[in-house]
């Protein structure tokens, strides 16, 4: 298979072109020849223009690259190594989410030929692969994995945002059904991970492996959250104890803050839903989710508190909200827990603006019912600092004292404007 991709007498198809999709998609397509699938065509039309939907790419992305867009399983056919690449969320229940991957199994099943492979990127509990999408595969295809074609699966490790840490400079792990497609899937990967491949022994582990990287993260950050509480009643600043303590070779740095995001904040879950699957209640994995889930609705109530005592009349109040995407410097708002703040701001009849360069007005309403300010007030209560967008870390003292009432609080989630606020009453976690 590899030796066929390279002298591109077959064809690698990526299926999925979001975050993740499309920058791997494009980075094979300057080494070999790639088909690209998604079912929207309104993102189909945009690639064809060298346009990134999700606003990560630039156009030079898409220059010099073998690559087709497209949304027909008849091009999608022409494949033989296929690259499935769509989300895996929850729902509001914060259960797993699966039919997003299983479309994508279908998909595969309607195209995958005799001697094709097929890997697996979404992130996703373990066995899911070949318990949940292998299965439909092999009934549409009539096809047997291992013998007629090959299975693996490889996590992603894309970061939104981060210009640093891409596909090319990272270790990618890699696992497939047998030896066999072991080395072929490492091979076909060497071709664009300058960093390397790591082979991992089965496919299950491959997939407990992407869990517990977000999984680990979470958890710290919740414990940064927890600390973050207790400090705020101890009346000292918990990025001062955490400069402090981080003087120590092995002390870990992680921050608070909220914590949304399709990785972080969701995988998780698949975790401790496969866990419960199989009889074990997860005690400190869902302890941390829940502190992490809570922390919107915790900085809402104390702004809050902050303007029933200095003005006292909650209902006449407003608040902006500076930053609305999960993390800073990106569009994304997948599971922004922006909106839990905003949606606590508003159970207490809190008048909120939100305000932030990067995000779409039309797909917060969409997907949280608010939508963004044409231009910022001068006369808020509060001013909340969700995200340290690049935009926002050069705003000052004057800045904030222009657009707020004198007793009014600078809420900065991040600690970007420690120690530089005097004029206004301010709080971090």
């Amino acid at each position: 298979m590899y030796q066929e991709l390279i002298d591109k007498k077959a064809k690698l198809a990526v299926i999925g072109l979001g975050y993740v999709g499309l920058p791997i998609a494009l980075e094979f397509a300057r080494k070999i020849s790639v088909i690209g699938f998604d079912i929207s065509e309104k993102r189909i039309e945009m690639m064809k223009q060298g346009i990134d939907p999700s606003n990560e790419l630039e156009k030079e992305s898409f220059r010099g690259c073998d690559i087709v867009f497209t949304n027909s399983l008849d091009v999608l056919r022409e494949a033989k190594f296929f690259i499935v690449a769509v989300p895996t969320p929850v729902d509001e229940h914060n259960v797993p989410d699966l039919i997003p991957v299983k479309k994508a199994s279908e998909t595969v099943g309607k195209v995958v030929k005799k001697g094709d492979y097929v890997v697996f990127e979404s992130t996703v509990y373990p066995g899911c692969t070949e318990e949940d999408c292998l299965p439909i595969i092999e009934k549409l295809s009539g096809l047997k994995n291992v013998t007629d074609f090959k299975m693996g699966y490889s996590p992603e490790r894309i970061n939104p945002g981060d210009k640093k840490h891409t596909l090319s400079s990272v270790v990618k792990v890699v696992s497939g059904c047998d030896a066999e497609s072991l080395e072929e899937i490492a091979k076909v990967y060497e071709l664009v991970v300058k960093a390397g491949v790591h082979r991992a022994s089965s496919i299950k582990v491959a997939e407990a492996a992407k869990i517990i990287e977000n999984t680990q993260r979470d958890l710290n950050i919740a414990l940064m959250n927890e600390l973050s509480v207790i400090f705020d009643k101890m009346g000292i600043n918990t990025y001062e104890v955490l400069n402090a303590a981080g003087t120590k070779w092995n002390f870990l740095k992680f921050f608070p803050g909220l914590v949304g995001g399709h990785c972080i904040g969701v995988d998780p879950y698949y975790l401790t839903h496969k866990a419960q699957e199989l009889g074990y209640t997860p005690q400190v994995i869902l302890a941390g989710r829940s502190i992490n889930d809570s922390m919107g609705s915790y900085v809402a109530q104390k702004v809050v508190q902050h303007i029933i005592e200095y003005s006292g009349n909650v209902k006449k109040s407003k608040v902006l909200v500076k930053g609305a995407t999960f993390k800073e410097n990106v569009s994304d708002i997948r599971n922004s827990k922006v909106a839990d703040v905003v949606k606590e701001l508003k159970s207490f009849f809190v008048n909120v603006d939100v305000e932030d360069p990067f995000a779409d007005s039309g797909e917060l309403m969409h997907e949280y019912g608010f939508g963004l300010v044409n231009s910022v007030g001068n006369d808020y209560d509060a001013v909340i600092i969700t995200v340290p967008h690049e935009e926002y870390l050069g705003l000052d003292d004057n800045y904030f004292a222009s657009i707020c009432k004198p007793h009014a609080l600078v809420a900065d989630l991040k600690g970007i404007y420690r120690n530089k606020i005097n004029n206004r009453n301010y709080w971090s976690l």
